[in-house]
């Protein structure tokens, strides 16, 4: 019986495993001819934090890697890819792309494993089906979705299935399994302690509550503990693997209540607790290095505040994240009640549960943690009903066709919502193959110690295709990161210079002074202030503010130790206003100056010499108004800029009053309207990219790309 169950669970791993990547490969399948969507006959990823794991496993196979370059080399994720792209005979593009859609489908292993554990195999393998493409998980672990999310869920289901198993069973092999998987998910996800202190907390109170006699739950504590010290990866794997041996030949057994005192010392004591309150450390130890003198206290804007993973979400979409409708979410969380009450041990569930609900407030990423819980309650729903229904049917055969065919349905009704959003879902590459090949370019031209400035969204992909540096990047984006570049790219031209240089030249500074730091104090941290701040201190102000305004004057800047790139991208005209939102406010008070305007469309249409702009924007070219609602207002310019069939740029204005502070942008080979106020027109961003206006004494053009328009500065 043992061996039939096995061979079962094998054949429901495998058409499961198949049928997540036949779904995942849907998208392959719809863009297959789109040329934009591919690099060197390979297509190109579509998240932007997948090229920071890339720069890092690129990095690794060419052995090429520099000081303080941010790439990531020791991650698991570039190791793993690294490894890989070593003994597979693909491209290194390929493997990248397809290795989301592969990895992510271990999920159904585990699933159906549980089920097994549990005594009914079919129920697994039905969740199985549904947890590998429900909603959220498929948006994070599709074709392309190359991140670490690809294994963030198939963890911790493997960690559930070990915990089921050795409740169930009470193995010592499910102890080690157990171990083994809290040391690889630790590695590969740092972050995974929240999860790991979940379980460990349920098993303790199980253990203390109703069943503290029994030696195998202390055991699987102690194990537990030993493999979240905070110790190397290998120092705490050979810890599992001594104490299992050691678990095996019994000998541990009368001093388990020693052993597991021992484990929650060493636990202690090796920071395996540093996790959670690392971040209160700094107020009580006060061990950082200050490396300056004075200090000063700034306010920026927080990048959280605009972004929608962190923000709460509506309901409608918080279910469907989960089981891919609203009234299968409901019937998931009751199938999984009812399979609680019949399977005491799926408690366990409840850490993944619990999180996976946090997204509800905290932000949608967070739902792929419950998919799997959900996924197994609305299949456990479906054979709960099914064996129900089995007392009102006649027996024979047609009671099991009818009840086979009820599951089948079902099945189908519960996975149906989920294929139609994965049809539905059509996300680009992150880049377009012209983007990439100003980058390429830009490799060619630029050395891997200089840096190239843009809005932080780019700066993974910009240092994977361009191998150099960035000031801000998907890791690198808080408010004193991305002040300075939202005042490059929205100040005029001298000003945002300056100030290129100054962090360029700071950041690298900076860099220096915790290497020195480090040296003589390898276990502190260096405390540094934003390198704006410090320009303001060096500069001889007390006030960011009148340091900034002292970039228009003739200041003295540092002397030059590297090129310094503009990387304008078309596609930053979408998020410009935010772009701006970061440089737009007073850091000595937190207090917003000013809001500059800023308006951009592509769905417009003449009638009578008024252009309709949408959203209730109009304008009147006769008369050189605008109207913004209920409100009409005076044009300053009007312009118009176009590529002629020989690629020439030409620019036509047409000025209606010079004491107006709005101007129209007609940008006719991007078929877009700009509306926008003085500040925004006088931009580096915008005279550079929409008008090819440069300062022939700060900069140059190095590539100019209807695309992309790349500027070296000459300061």
């Amino acid at each position: 019986m043992e061996k039939l169950e096995e061979k079962k669970a094998y054949i429901y791993i495998a058409l499961a495993f198949i049928f997540s990547v036949l779904v995942r490969l849907i998208w392959v399948y719809q863009f297959k001819d789109v040329g934009s969507f591919m690099w060197n006959g390979q297509f190109m990823i579509n998240t932007n934090d997948g090229y920071f794991w890339a720069e890092g496993a690129r990095d690794l196979l060419s052995g090429v890697h520099q000081p303080h370059d941010l790439s990531p080399v020791g991650t698991a994720a570039s190791q793993l890819t690294f490894i890989l792209a070593k003994i597979l005979p693909f491209s290194f593009e390929s493997i990248i792309f397809y290795m989301p859609s592969l990895i992510s489908s271990l999920l159904v292993i585990p699933m159906v494993l549980i089920a097994k554990s549990l005594g009914r195999i079919e129920f697994g393998f039905i969740a199985a089906l549904l947890a590998s493409i429900a909603w959220s998980y498929y948006n994070r672990t599709m074709v392309g979705y190359y991140d670490t999310d690809m294994l963030n869920i198939v963890f911790p289901t493997f960690m559930l299935w070990a915990l089921v198993s050795a409740f169930r069973i009470n193995e010592d092999k499910y102890i080690l399994f157990a171990g083994l998987e809290i040391v690889a998910y630790r590695w590969w996800y740092p972050q995974s302690y929240s999860l790991e202190f979940a379980f460990f907390g349920l098993i303790l109170l199980y253990a203390l509550v109703y069943n503290r006699k029994n030696i195998y739950y202390y055991k699987l504590l102690a194990m537990m503990l030993f493999a979240m010290m905070g110790l190397p990866d290998l120092v705490r794997l050979a810890a599992v693997i001594i104490v299992y041996v050691l678990y095996k030949s019994k000998k541990l057994d009368t001093y388990m209540y020693y052993v597991l005192g021992f484990a929650i010392i060493l636990f202690l004591f090796t920071g395996g607790f540093n996790p959670i309150w690392g971040q209160l450390k700094g107020y009580v130890f006060k061990d950082s290095i200050k490396v300056t003198k004075d200090a000063l206290s700034l306010h920026f804007f927080s990048v959280m505040q605009t972004v929608r993973e962190a923000g709460k979400i509506p309901f409608e979409t918080f279910a469907n994240r989960i089981s891919g409708h609203t009234i299968t979410f409901i019937l998931s969380i009751v199938g999984y009640i009812l399979m609680v009450f019949r399977y005491r041990v799926m408690l366990l569930g409840l850490p993944m549960l619990g999180l996976g609900f946090l997204a509800y407030v905290g932000g949608l990423r967070f739902t792929i943690y419950a998919v799997p819980i959900c996924a197994f309650g609305i299949s456990y729903l479906l054979f709960f009903i099914s064996d129900y229904l089995k007392k009102f049917l006649v027996e024979g055969k047609s009671n099991l066709y009818i009840r086979t065919i009820f599951i089948l349905l079902g099945t189908f009704a519960f996975l149906y919502p989920n294929i139609k959003h994965v049809i539905g879902y059509k996300v680009p590459t992150v880049f377009s193959k012209q983007e990439v090949s100003v980058l390429d370019k830009l490799k060619h031209i630029a050395k891997r110690e200089d840096y190239v400035i843009s809005w932080w969204d780019y700066g993974f992909p910009i240092r994977y295709y361009a191998d150099v540096k960035t000031l801000g990047d998907g890791g690198k984006h808080t408010g004193e990161d991305n002040f300075p570049l939202s005042y490059m790219l929205t100040s005029p031209q001298l000003e945002a210079s300056k100030l290129a240089r100054l962090d360029v030249e700071y950041t690298e500074k900076d860099f220096k002074i915790i290497d020195e730091n480090l040296e003589k104090s390898a276990d502190k941290q260096v405390k540094l202030q934003p390198t704006i701040a410090q320009m303001t201190l060096d500069y001889g102000f007390k006030d960011t503010n009148d340091f900034l305004i002292a970039l228009k004057t003739d200041i003295k800047l540092p002397k030059k130790t590297r090129d310094i790139y503009f990387y304008l991208p078309f596609r930053m005209m979408n998020i410009f206003p935010t772009v701006a939102m970061f440089s737009n406010l007073d850091l000595m008070s937190g207090n917003t100056i000013r809001r500059p305007f800023f308006y951009k469309t592509n769905r417009f249409r003449e009638k009578n010499g008024i252009i309709n702009l949408a959203n209730g924007v109009y304008f009147n070219q006769k008369k050189g108004l605008i109207k913004i609602g209920k409100q009409e207002v005076p044009v300053r310019n009007f312009y118009i800029t176009v590529y002629d069939k020989n690629k020439k740029f030409i620019r036509q204005r047409k000025v209606f009053n010079e004491k107006a502070n709005i101007s129209i942008i007609y940008m006719k080979s991007y078929n877009t309207f700009l509306v926008l106020d003085n500040a925004m027109l006088n931009s580096l961003y915008i005279q550079l990219f929409v008008f090819d206006n440069y300062d022939k004494n700060i900069l140059a053009p190095v590539i100019l790309n209807p695309s992309v328009k790349v500027y070296k500065l000459k300061i």
